[in-house]
């Protein structure tokens, strides 16, 4: 017994797997056909595809997932529309005799007629669609897994030398965009666990660790945007300043290698503003030290970043301009 079910999983939400789950426990086999589908989403197709094989795990190889790049872009019920749909969906399966088609749409009946299955038509959740979730994700995020929202949100993070205004901003920024943000996990280790105002360099790996974990565990109930105050980059240059003859710990090397991939929007706060002197910091020397090396990593490290200058209203300005052409998935 061969299923097949089919859709955009823009994105996948738990009508979706509800009748993922009800394939399976149906049939000895289930087919997906995952769509392409630009014209309604920027989130890419590797992305909702890795959402379902997440969810399900391929192990139990009852599921295959076909990628459906070239699909018809008509939709709807004219003749003309609903030939090219079954069509290509024929085409597709190469010969595969399918027996039962799922679906919670109308389309069922005639793909189902089209492949001679049975129209297993399942009964939508009520309240539950992708459309509404695209449009308010943060409202209808218990619709979906914490895996799949925490791809919704856009992860914004500020980096800078010491005393440049990243904490002022990361906070100002998440009042004004009704969000969260991640305040610098390394401050609130070094209160805690410093000896004489001195970390390990394990312990440095510690602090890059807990920053990120601290960030997974928040992002669930971010909307829109989560505004973070460092990241693991600034954790490996601290490293540096302090351990200049000692190897960098693999944990703390590759947590600032992946900083790469974990935002999407980096600001860099200038040195513009006066310098703040306290208990855990090393001089005005140090900032400007930590700013160049900062600026170093971003461009050896190839990420695109935007500068922060002026006033902390100067600043929230610059962000706003950013972020009102900025688009997660869509770098056009």
């Amino acid at each position: 017994m061969i299923g097949l079910y089919l859709g955009k999983f823009a994105p996948l939400h738990e009508g979706h797997s509800f009748i993922i789950k009800k394939a399976l426990s149906e049939c000895d086999e289930v087919i997906i056909f995952i769509y392409d589908s630009p014209e309604v989403t920027d989130i890419p197709l590797i992305i909702r595809k890795g959402w379902i094989e997440k969810e399900f795990e391929l192990s139990e190889n009852k599921l295959t997932i076909v990628e459906c790049w070239d699909a018809p872009k008509e939709i709807g019920y004219t003749k003309k529309a609903m030939v090219l749909q079954e069509n290509y969906i024929l085409k597709k399966l190469k010969g595969t005799k399918i027996d039962r088609f799922y679906s919670a749409e109308k389309y069922g009946e005639h793909v189902s007629i089209a492949l001679n299955a049975k129209n297993c038509r399942v009964t939508k959740i009520k309240g539950v669609s992708a459309t509404k979730i695209r449009n308010n994700p943060y409202a209808m995020r218990s619709h979906v897994k914490p895996f799949v929202y925490k791809d919704l949100i856009t992860k914004v993070v500020f980096l800078g030398g010491v005393s440049c205004g990243k904490s002022t901003i990361t906070e100002a920024m998440a009042k004004e965009f009704n969000t969260k943000f991640m305040p610098e996990y390394g401050r609130e280790y070094w209160d805690k666990h410093q000896e004489n105002r001195k970390l390990t360099p394990n312990q440095l790996s510690e602090i890059a660790s807990g920053h990120i974990n601290r960030e997974d565990e928040m992002i669930i109930d971010c909307n829109e945007y989560m505004f973070v105050d460092t990241n693991a980059i600034t954790t490996y240059l601290f490293h540096r300043y302090y351990f200049e003859d000692k190897v960098v710990p693999f944990p703390l090397w590759n947590a600032a290698e992946n900083s790469l991939t974990r935002y999407d929007v980096v600001f860099l706060c200038d040195t513009d503003i006066p310098y703040d002197d306290t208990e855990d910091r090393s001089g005005d020397c140090q900032r400007d030290l930590l700013q160049k090396w900062t600026i170093q990593e971003l461009i050896i490290r190839k990420i695109p970043y935007h500068v922060l200058t002026g006033s902390p209203d100067v600043r929230r300005w610059q962000v706003n301009h950013v972020l009102s052409t900025y688009k997660k998935w869509n770098k056009e």
